[in-house]
């Protein structure tokens, strides 16, 4: 009867909850994998052209750097989600390794230098945000030309990965597990023959992983090993816990002890995450993030006795009636209170009882700030000369202004092999020691990003660093008094994108951790802009960079801003930037914004500006002024240390001003038919308290709308995607043959309602029919897409990565295709003719080669003809091995032989010149292309 009791009260406690979401399981995604693989090869997109634009200047998250140990020039480097690099001429140039593999999400990489073997633990290290899941261990052993997975499938995160020097089928892998959920492959693993079998010779608990691993550098037998508990939630990240340790192994990791116990180093449930360094043996740094919470300290003498929000919080009515005036009012003013609220009506407001003082403190605090504000230990350094046997902390109070609260982002120390007391540690900023952790002095200069994520540094040359940070990389030769930076990669991290309506867009794009960045849509990835002085990228601003909106009547305004709903209005021809968050009224609950605040900028009407907070809010002059249109959209926020319960995506429909749809990260989405009048909830059918990643009003269909959910938060990587025809009342699932993978954003082909596009965590799909079959773009990697942009006038998809920068494509072809079965040539671009074809201003220099793109499409793979016209003369013919769906070829806009005596036949008094590669090219005019009943003009200018 209990028994039956307990499944009773357990299904009515699920009833309660709602949907329970469940991580996808490894071999789910193994078998999405294959399915993907399968997908783009018979992809009728996949030979569509995409270029990557950048940029290259501002750099993503490194995760590892390995060095050639006999040549230094030579290295890889790992990037959290742009896969690994390499370079043989230090880091001058890079070329990508990971890139036909079925993952760019790396957590660390190891190389046998003399085999040539390279290990790539898949899955960030890091824990943050957007710190995506791996597939397990990927090898290759012939420098990344072709990998295979080598197993620890469900691993998700890679802490570290250690190659025995002396028998490189040894392998050590530090394993940190599911960051979302709880799971059991996790810990050490150890394998003695070169990845074909595991076995798992550390396990703490199933919320507990490894992090680091170290060995001694003249014997592998002596390893060291950091244990990680750990938990993250859509709501809270809990970065510590009692099972946070330092294990040692005297046997090549195949047993391991506990040495962080009654020996002076931390214990319980504040020991956050530990970096290792390790000298020799005996010698070992353990860098902590120490999330026991500080004493609370007297006021220092000669201290400013200017109000805190603190103050606030304990005092009373009486005691705040008291102060004065000229006091009360320098705290509001320097905390950025409103104007309307100062001393005299403050005071009144709590006379009445309308606002107690402990609203003067809540008033200022948000995400943002909570995250700054927590009292915690921190960062810490220890130190052991006797192998674990006992530790001491290396400094004197605390090393403040490095870690802040969020030190689980961090955690890597670094010991100079050739000095033990030299050391460095990795936070914000990075900080190097020459006596042995007792001071510190900061090494990051004006041309170094702040949060630092890996360094190498070489044991037989003193101060020569390679550094790897959320910009990117950097090199010295000075012990970090002065810096290279080595960004050529366009490996940016973009949360999204966004292209204005002039001629020549532009595109604008917010980075993670790198602020918002613009550019012509033309912009090119080279080195030039190194001679001229000037990056086509320009930045906006700083801090995580957000979303962007641009008013159509004048490309000078820009809407944009950083995390938590910080968004400005910009005047760029004044450079002035405006702030124009909405603000909550004082004694009122404060907004919650998400990380990624939505914004929309009105269609029907330029001035009117749409952001979300937990509410919705409108602004009918361009943000100056906000009114709130709505109550809470969402469950109501959950208590946590990360801003949840808010909204996610806002889109008003072009058929009706005030027809406005909003999603929140809990699950819920809403419409209004009347301006925020009236709400109604549209998800009750939908599968429960996902995050809405997009829900987007129909260009095409005034009832149609189109919802993504995302399960990236629960480690369920299921592929969600509705569309409703009749307002958000019935949805049918348009997911389809995608495989298995959250989904980012959707998007309407502004010109055919059949087309969508969709971003997901490893790539980019479309459907030429409403989502009854999706296609693969194979021409990016696979790699998270997190925002999408079609620039109608131009007809260019524009798609912002996650860890590979941003790429776009035209696609005429696929709003030109009429049918499926009938093969087809589409609009050919005009060319403009010049006197440099075939010829160059030296004889040191390749000529230059004309390059007229003809894009078609053929409903089955088989041998093509293209034939060029002049009128009815035949000047060239190109053949083409095309493969079933839409190609392109390149025409060198030349003669052939039998096309040039058919021209000067036919032109008897015309004058063709040999260019001095021997071409002969077509002079100005008109032509036209054939392909069976197909034709397609073009001009050469």
């Amino acid at each position: 009867m209990k028994t039956l009791l307990k499944t009773i009260l357990a299904l009515f406690s699920l009833t309660l909850l709602g949907q329970q979401q469940v991580s996808t399981s490894a071999k789910t995604i193994q078998q999405a994998l294959l399915k993907k693989e399968e997908l783009s090869k018979a992809s009728i997109v996949k030979n569509i052209p995409f270029e990557n634009i950048g940029p290259t200047v501002m750099s993503g998250r490194v995760v590892d750097i390995d060095v050639n140990p006999d040549n230094t020039t030579e290295f890889y480097v790992g990037y959290a989600s742009g896969g690994v690099w390499y370079t043989n001429n230090n880091g001058t140039t890079f070329t990508p390794v990971l890139d036909n593999s079925p993952t760019q999400n790396v957590g660390d990489i190891a190389v046998d230098w003399k085999k040539g073997t390279i290990w790539v633990g898949t899955g960030e290290n890091n824990s943050s945000r957007s710190s995506y899941a791996g597939i397990g261990i990927l090898k290759s052993t012939d420098k990344g030309k072709t990998w295979i997975n080598v197993g620890l499938h469900d691993s998700h995160h890679i802490g570290r990965i250690l190659i025995n020097p002396n028998n490189s089928d040894e392998v050590i892998i530090g394993v940190i597990g599911h960051l979302y959920s709880s799971n059991n492959e996790r810990g050490i693993f150890k394998t003695t023959d070169g990845g074909k079998t595991w076995n798992k010779t550390l396990f703490v608990d199933e919320n507990t992983g490894v992090i680091d691993v170290q060995q001694s550098p003249n014997n592998f037998n002596v390893l060291y090993a950091a244990s990680w508990e750990r938990e993250r939630k859509a709501w809270n990240f809990d970065g510590d816990g009692k099972n946070s340790a330092i294990y040692k192994s005297m046997d090549a990791g195949s047993t391991w002890v506990k040495i962080s116990k009654d020996n002076g180093f931390p214990e319980g449930n504040g020991v956050g995450r530990i970096g290792l360094a390790v000298f020799d043996e005996n010698t070992v740094y353990a860098f902590h993030d120490n999330q026991f919470r500080r004493e609370k300290g007297k006021k220092k003498k000669g201290k400013s006795n200017a109000l805190t929000k603190d103050d606030f919080k304990t005092m009373s009515k009486a005691e705040f009636l008291k102060l004065k005036d000229k006091k009360l009012n320098s705290y509001l003013k320097m905390n950025g209170f409103q104007e309307k609220y100062r001393a005299e009506n403050v005071k009144q407001m709590v006379r009445s009882g309308s606002v107690k003082p402990i609203d003067l403190a809540k008033y200022l605090e948000n995400a943002n700030s909570l995250l700054f504000d927590t009292p915690v230990i921190g960062a810490e350094v220890f130190k052991t000369d006797n192998g674990g046997k006992s530790w001491k902390k290396t400094h004197e109070g605390y090393l403040d202004d490095l870690y802040y609260s969020y030190g689980y982002y961090f955690g890597e120390v670094r010991v100079d092999p050739q000095d033990k007391n030299a050391i460095y540690v990795l936070g914000v900023p990075i900080l190097k020691s020459k006596d042995g952790g007792k001071t510190f002095k900061s090494i990051s200069k004006e041309n170094v990003h702040a949060d630092h994520q890996a360094l190498w540094v070489n044991s037989k040359k003193q101060g020569h660093l390679i550094e790897g940070n959320d910009g990117g990389l950097n090199i010295s030769y000075d012990d970090g008094e002065n810096w290279i930076k080595l960004n050529t990669p366009p490996v940016g991290q973009f949360y999204s994108v966004y292209a204005d309506n002039q001629k020549n867009y532009k595109i604008y794009g917010g980075l993670q951790d790198n602020g918002v960045w613009v550019a012509n849509n033309n912009a090119k990835v080279n080195k030039r802009w190194k001679q001229t002085g000037k990056n086509p990228y320009e930045s906006l601003m700083g801090g995580d960079g957000m979303q962007v909106a641009v008013d159509d009547r004048n490309p000078n305004i820009v809407y944009t801003g950083y995390q938590f709903g910080n968004y400005y209005r910009i005047n760029r021809e004044s450079g002035r930037q405006t702030y124009i968050q909405p603000k909550h009224t004082l004694g009122e609950n404060p907004y919650r914004f998400n990380w990624q605040t939505p914004i929309q900028l009105s269609k029907h009407n330029q001035d009117i500006l749409y952001l979300g907070g937990n509410k919705l809010h409108r602004s009918l002059n361009k943000g100056s002024n906000w009114e709130t249109i709505s109550g809470d959209l969402t469950q109501g926020g959950k208590k946590g240390n990360v801003a949840y319960g808010t909204l996610t995506s806002i889109s008003e429909s072009p058929f009706q001003f005030g027809v406005i749809y909003v999603g929140s990260d809990d699950g819920y989405i809403h419409i209004t038919k009347n301006g925020g009048g009236t709400w109604e909830k549209i998800s009750n059918t939908l599968p429960q308290n996902l995050w809405v990643s997009r829900v987007i009003a129909s260009k095409h269909k005034k009832e149609r709308v189109y919802a993504t959910l995302n399960g990236y938060r629960f480690d369920d990587f299921t592929t969600y995607i509705y569309q409703s025809d009749d307002y958000g009342k019935t949805w049918t699932s348009i997911a389809g043959n995608i495989p298995t993978s959250p989904v980012n954003v959707i998007k309407e082909d502004p010109e055919k309602e059949n087309i969508l596009y969709v971003g997901t965590d490893n790539g980019l799909y479309v459907t030429l029919n409403k989502g009854i079959q999706w296609h693969s773009f194979t021409n990016i990697p696979n790699v998270a897409v997190h925002d999408l942009v079609i620039q109608p006038k131009a007809k260019e998809l524009v798609v912002g990565t996650h860890g590979r920068s941003i790429y776009k494509a035209n696609i005429t072809s696929l709003q030109k295709l009429k049918a499926e079965n009938e093969d087809a040539l589409f609009k050919i671009r005009n060319i403009r003719k010049s006197s440099y074809w075939g010829n160059s201003w030296s004889k040191w220099l390749k000529p230059n080669t004309p390059k007229l793109k003809i894009p078609f499409y053929v409903n089955s793979t088989k041998k093509v003809t293209i034939n060029i016209f002049n009128e009815d003369t035949l000047i060239n013919e190109i053949e083409v091995d095309a493969e079933k769906g839409f190609n392109e070829v390149s025409f060198d806009v030349s003669f052939s032989k039998k096309g040039k005596k058919a021209y000067l036949k036919k032109e008897e008094d015309a004058v063709l010149k040999k260019a001095k590669n021997g071409v002969y090219y077509l002079p100005k005019g008109k032509y036209k292309a054939v392909m069976n009943s197909s034709k397609q003009k073009f001009e050469i200018k």
